[in-house]
């Protein structure tokens, strides 16, 4: 099959059809189309060969040519594609390396087998073209909402139908046990576009938190606009979800506006996500407030926030245990949700319970420790006393304000525990020696005879060994493992121990031993200063 010129206007209106059909640029088709007849030409007239053909956009006139390139004379390989200078000269007048000498060839008679070799060609140029124009159009879509038709279902996944392509709902990102026919109409949250060998993957999900969010946008005139702007969302699907809301303008009620009239709003959600009962919260900056109103419709008695730990007690009523903890304990984790804090409730009974317990327990203290009288013990304890290096250290006035003591029994007090600690860092560092410690540990400044003594027991016994610790294994910490938070225990954490403390412990030891200069670590902290105040001047 030659290229002739009956045909030769029929090779721009064929590519113009299939860049319609498939919604591409008709010049990817045209250039799908130079390659393949480039190929056809280099198996007719040899593969060592470049041959290019070029067809021009306005006749469709197709152009064969063979080009050769000049190269150095020693590194001439290819004598059907390259030449050297001193061949080059029989062409041109000057040839330099790198210049090409281009000729035209005749037009190939495509046989069968280069005719079909040459369509393979141009449909997957035009696949792949489909595929790049169909990333390029739902990559910007993630985190939207699209409407769709249900195609099929394939084990339990629902092959969607979203116009200029597809899409897949996974069976775990449907809500409950809903279940969808072939035509159905579907609403779905893009949860993430991914390019793929296969081509584009695009996955939908209708149990993301942000889809509720998403529908509340569009039904909420006010969230669209900005003057409400949703803070958090958490969501047990089709069953309950809790949504946080604050609104900028004063005159508008946040909670009111997304419920909407008769709750017109809230109810149009609900329809859409299978029933699923929603609990629309006020935002409020301050986290125990925020809390309160994230427990609803739980009553709260008092908040206890652990900021380092990012943990949170709850007291509750004994009557408003079950309401707070919710069925299967659904309230009070879609409130740790909403709030990115772990809750512990307890009841007030519990609360004065442990109170009672903690308060025996330091009573024992210095029952034991002081040689005291339970009723002094207790009276200490009372006025907030909850250690032996408080009655210490303490300045002698704070024990003078203690109703019934005197200077006499205030100092013997300060006495006895100083005595006491004193015994127990000697014990301490007995410990520590036998366990291995060394004395480039024991002296380090910024660590007590106990310290010492843990980081022993841990295997951490010289300074070089306490330098190689990280923060927050020294301090403890969290750390995220799918979704939920898990304690990492600190050698130190039980000695109050900061992150910032310990940070500040172990760079001191760094530069003790010379593996830090103080001054590199100075101009390092100054320019992360400087950082900090540009940021802070942009964003004012």
């Amino acid at each position: 099959m030659a290229i002739t010129s009956a045909n030769q206007l029929e090779l721009l209106q064929t590519a113009e059809a299939v860049a319609r059909e498939k919604m591409i640029d008709p010049g990817l088709v045209i250039e799908a189309m130079e390659e393949s007849l480039a190929r056809a030409a280099k198996s007719r007239y040899g593969a060592e060969m470049d041959i290019r053909v070029s067809i021009d956009r306005k006749t469709g006139r197709a152009t064969f040519t063979r080009v050769r390139t000049v190269v150095e004379d020693d590194l001439l390989e290819n004598y059907q594609a390259e030449l050297t200078a001193e061949q080059a000269k029989q062409y041109l007048d000057d040839p330099n390396v790198g210049d090409e000498i281009v000729d035209e060839v005749p037009p190939v008679d495509l046989g069968r087998i280069a005719a079909q070799s040459a369509k393979q060609v141009i449909l997957q140029k035009v696949r792949e073209a489909e595929r790049d124009r169909q990333f390029e159009e739902f990559k910007d879509r993630a985190g939207t909402i699209i409407n769709g038709v249900v195609k099929r279902e394939e084990y339990g996944n629902i092959i969607v139908d979203i116009g200029r392509g597809e899409a897949i709902l996974r069976r775990n990102e449907k809500i409950g046990r809903e279940s969808y026919r072939p035509n159905d109409r579907i609403r779905c949250y893009i949860k993430d576009v991914r390019r793929e060998a296969r081509g584009p993957q695009v996955f939908l999900s209708r149990t993301d938190p942000q889809f509720m969010a998403e529908l509340f946008k569009m039904e909420v005139p006010e969230i669209y606009d900005g003057i409400i702007e949703i803070k958090a969302v958490a969501r047990d699907p089709g069953s309950r979800a809790k949504i946080a809301v604050i609104s900028y303008d004063n005159s508008i009620d946040p909670v009111g506006a997304c419920v909407g009239m008769r709750g017109s709003r809230v109810q149009a959600v609900v329809n859409e996500l299978q029933g699923e009962k929603i609990d629309i919260i006020p935002w409020n900056q301050d986290q125990a407030t925020f809390l309160v109103n994230a427990l609803q419709p739980a009553e709260v008695a008092k908040v206890v926030i652990d900021e380092e730990a990012g943990k949170i007690e709850v007291v509750v009523p004994d009557e408003q245990l079950s309401l707070a903890i919710g069925r299967r304990g659904q309230n009070v984790r879609l409130a740790s949700q909403l709030t990115g804090l772990d809750i512990d409730i307890l009841t007030e009974e519990e609360e004065s319970q442990r109170r009672q317990a903690e308060f025996a327990e330091r009573t024992k203290l210095f029952v034991d420790a002081l040689d005291l009288d339970e009723f002094f013990a207790q009276l200490l304890v009372s006025e907030g006393f909850t250690s032996l290096e408080e009655v210490a250290y303490i300045e002698l006035d704070e024990l003078l304000s203690i109703e019934g003591v005197d200077e006499g029994t205030a100092e013997e007090l300060q006495a006895r525990a100083r005595d006491v600690i004193e015994e127990q860092n000697r014990k301490a560092l007995e410990n520590a020696r036998a366990l291995g410690a060394e004395d480039s540990l024991i002296n380090f400044e910024g660590l007590t005879p106990q310290m010492i003594e843990a980081l022993a027991k841990d295997d951490v016994k010289t300074i070089e060994d306490f330098a190689t610790c990280a923060d927050w294994e020294l301090a403890g910490g969290w750390t995220t493992v799918n979704g939920e938070r898990v304690k990492d225990e600190g050698i130190l954490e039980k000695f109050d121990v900061s992150l910032e403390e310990a940070q500040h412990l172990v760079m001191t030891a760094r530069i003790q031993l010379g593996w830090v200069d103080p001054a590199e670590l100075e101009a390092d902290e100054a320019e992360d200063g400087d950082e900090t105040e540009t940021s802070e001047e942009a964003e004012a």
